[in-house]
């Protein structure tokens, strides 16, 4: 028997492709462009916008004759034992593949913002604790645990990470996303992409691009970022993710920009992402997104106006179920309405995807090599990882009488809304929050201890008391009485106040969860006022999603920690903080406001930006962007920064050493930021170009050295393009965008140089221990 040269394992992918298109009707070549989702709900109550509108029920049996493109969440729709969901996917893929003439699998796809979105799967901090932690490394070990988890039950795509920078703190995704500085996340968001595609997971750019510039602070508003503020800021973080990080797939937007929709533009998905970034993976829609263009953005009248904008702009796959890619394209292309080589060079993309993924060859089994024993998704190994991540990312904001660490012996009055729920250390994409709130019969399927339970836990000669005193968003004061008690009675008050992460209104932080302003959700700010009111040393630990403006207590609690949804492993970690047993060490990737107005705002400011007397309104952060305290101190010495010229090409090493000056180990983050002085567009007065977690001994120290290039000063110009001009610049070393402790003055000699892709994206760092 003569095989088929698409089979032939030896033959380039782009051949066997090729041969295999030339083989396949318009119905088989469309079916390789839309998921289906089997299980959806339709009640009004999903986990997706528009869900209960836009899900359409389709006969299965006959659906997949002709192929199918992809399986919509098989794991992350409804509770599912991963030991049945793994026999239940392989008999679907055997269904499919016995379906179709070629018998070709589905590229099986799911979430995986904070760890695998499946039942007892391991719940990660969220990306925005990523962030606070300044520790790339760690977070690519993470991506790594994710995708063996993800590969070994049979998934092969994961719609992560979001890469979306923060520009509005009121926006409800602001917990999905790594921080306010495009350099951070598209450091620590490369990391997490290198960490999932080394166990063979697809990984998903999203949202591609400008969905968190809306207006207002809104999900899926109008986006009215400007042309430099897309390129210098949005952008970015993709590239990088790209180009360092290698990921395979990019998923569109739902927003527009400038009244065009993300999935309409081929501005920015064919000729920015494939032709200027030479991209040549998959663009995937956000679910419902092709058909948003029709019933929302209402730049199509008919489903085949929508499928050839889409397929023109560079969308190659629908999801997550078919309404615009299956039926209706094919009519439209019989019809002349759309040109079947926009089908062809969409199944083209995801026929060379599924041949990297093995899913063309003949051996192919649908069965993972990986799950030849039980099946366990939250390992020891995991919740080790968990735990690690979630220590490194809780942020000591304040604690200027040393109140912490809390005496082993103390009384302590816990009071909170967040103090004693496992939910308060989840966000929103985790499957208890996403999924299980919609099946109250199934536990949580992983074990969350609670804070509570982890202090009395940290602090077992402590005489803990507790009490709720409110919710976390309703207008009921009734409980502030018993509060008040417990705290007088007590030596010391833990408030733990903070998020419910939810989607579309069903939470206070979450998709869809936007605010008017920063003020702490229902009355958790009065409850605060009523504990400080006692006179009883109060420590506030927020559990959130987003920070929220604390000025109006600053100086009158005895210390403050933020922790952002710190995960499964969250309520020990916090707790080992309380009690010193962990030292803190995250630093923040989103500034602290001090009122709960004045948004949007970011350190990302021009002149004018910042606090001047043209104004009443100060909006100078109370905590800035960088900023972390620890239980040691750390002295900084032997600065290395002489004043130089170089040219616009040149690079430049500026290094410090980092002292350990205190009597435990601890962590310092050494964060490098430019000041542009004079340019001839209006730039930031700072901006992250480097940083380093340094973790020291106690005396040891280590010197750090950073290479700066003058790439790394490059912006978009007047004209549109991207350059580096010669001129002043301070490289200002600090531990905060607010605390530059050393400058180093250099100036750049020559032409204007224009760059582009081949620009230097990161600044090396050499760390020498001392």
């Amino acid at each position: 028997m003569t095989t088929a040269s698409w089979r032939d394992p030896a033959l380039p992918a782009a051949a066997r492709v090729d041969d295999l298109l030339s083989r396949m009707t318009l119905e088989e070549k469309t079916a390789q462009l839309y998921g289906v989702w089997v299980g959806a709900a339709t009640d009004g109550d999903g986990v997706a916008p528009h869900q209960h509108d836009m899900t359409v029920d389709h006969d299965w049996a006959e659906l997949i004759t002709r192929g199918l493109g992809q399986l919509t969440r098989s794991f992350g729709t409804a509770p599912v034992d991963p030991a049945v969901g793994v026999r239940a996917l392989a008999l679907a893929q055997r269904r499919i593949a016995a379906a179709g003439r070629f018998g070709i699998p589905a590229v099986a796809h799911e979430e995986c913002l904070a760890g695998f979105t499946a039942w007892r799967a391991t719940a990660y901090p969220v990306p925005l604790a990523w962030g606070a932690a300044f520790d790339p490394p760690l977070v690519e070990e993470m991506g790594r645990a994710i995708g063996r988890d993800l590969r070994a039950v049979g998934v092969h795509q994961g719609l992560a990470p979001v890469l979306d920078v923060v520009r509005d703190l009121r926006w409800g995704r602001v917990e999905e996303t790594i921080g306010e500085d495009p350099y951070l996340v598209g450091t620590v968001g490369t990391a997490y992409v290198r960490g999932l595609e080394s166990a063979g997971i697809v990984a998903t750019l999203k949202h591609f691009a400008g969905y968190a510039s809306s207006a207002g602070a809104r999900n899926q508003a109008p986006v009215r970022a400007g042309t430099r503020e897309f390129a210098d800021v949005t952008l970015p973080p993709f590239e990088m993710a790209l180009r360092e990080g290698g990921a395979r797939s990019v998923m569109a937007a739902y927003t527009e920009r400038d009244g065009v929709p993300s999935s309409a533009d081929p501005e920015l998905l064919t000729r920015l992402l494939r032709e200027e970034w030479g991209f040549t993976g998959t663009v995937v829609a956000d679910y419902f997104g092709i058909g948003f263009l029709q019933t929302l953005h209402r730049v199509a009248g008919t489903p085949a106006e929508t499928a050839l904008l889409a397929l023109t702009a560079g969308v190659d796959v629908e999801l997550p179920t078919v309404k615009y890619y299956g039926e209706a394209l094919v009519a439209a292309v019989r019809d002349g309405e759309v040109p079947e080589e926009l089908v062809d060079r969409a199944a083209r993309r995801v026929l060379l995807q599924k041949c990297e993924l093995g899913l063309l060859d003949e051996d192919w089994r649908p069965e993972p090599a990986e799950t030849a024993g039980p099946v366990d998704l939250d390992p020891a190994t995991n919740r080790v990882l968990a735990r690690r991540l979630a220590e490194e990312s809780v942020v000591l904001l304040d604690n200027p009488d040393a109140l912490l660490p809390l005496s082993p012996d103390t009384r302590i009055a816990v009071v909170g809304p967040r103090a004693a729920d496992a939910l308060a250390m989840l966000g929103c994409y985790s499957f208890p929050s996403h999924v299980l709130t919609q099946h109250p019969e199934a536990d949580l399927g992983v074990e969350i201890p609670t804070l509570l339970e982890s202090l009395r836990a940290e602090l077992p000669d402590a005489k803990v008391t507790f009490t709720e005193g409110c919710g976390v968003s309703d207008p009921d004061p009734s409980g502030f009485t018993e509060a008040i008690a417990r705290a007088s009675e007590a030596d010391v008050c833990v408030a733990v106040l903070g998020d419910r992460a939810g989607l579309f209104g069903r939470g206070t932080s979450g998709e869809g969860c936007d605010v008017a302003d920063l003020h702490l959700p229902g009355v958790q700010s009065e409850l605060l006022d009523a504990l400080v009111a006692t006179g009883v040393p109060v420590v506030l630990v927020l559990l959130t999603g987003r920070p929220y403006a604390l000025g109006r207590w600053h100086g009158r609690l005895g210390a403050v920690v933020q922790a952002f949804f710190p995960g499964e492993e969250g309520g020990p970690a916090v707790a080992g903080v309380l009690s010193g047993r962990v030292n803190p060490s995250g630093r923040l990737p989103v500034s602290v406001p001090r009122v709960p107005g004045g948004q949007p705002w970011t350190y990302l400011q021009p002149p004018l930006g910042l606090a001047g007397e043209v104004s009443s309104l100060d909006p100078t952060p109370l905590y800035p962007f960088g900023h972390g305290r620890s239980y040691t101190a750390f002295a900084w010495e032997d600065f290395s920064g002489p004043d130089a010229d170089i040219p616009t090409d040149g690079s430049y090493d500026l290094s410090v050493t980092v002292r350990n000056t205190g009597e435990r180990a601890g962590a310092e983050v050494v964060q490098l930021y430019l000041h542009d002085p004079v340019a001839s567009v209006t730039r930031p007065d700072v901006r992250l170009i480097g940083y380093r977690r340094l973790e020291l001994a106690a005396g040891e120290s280590a010197r750090v050295a950073f290479r700066f290039h003058a790439d790394l000063s490059a912006f978009t110009d007047r004209s549109g393009k991207r350059v580096v001009e010669p001129g002043a610049l301070e490289l200002r070393l600090g531990t905060s965008s607010a605390h530059a402790r050393e400058v180093a003055r250099v100036r750049l000699t020559g032409p204007v140089r224009e760059v582009g892709t081949e620009r230097r994206l990161h600044c090396d760092v050499e760390v020498l221990r001392t």
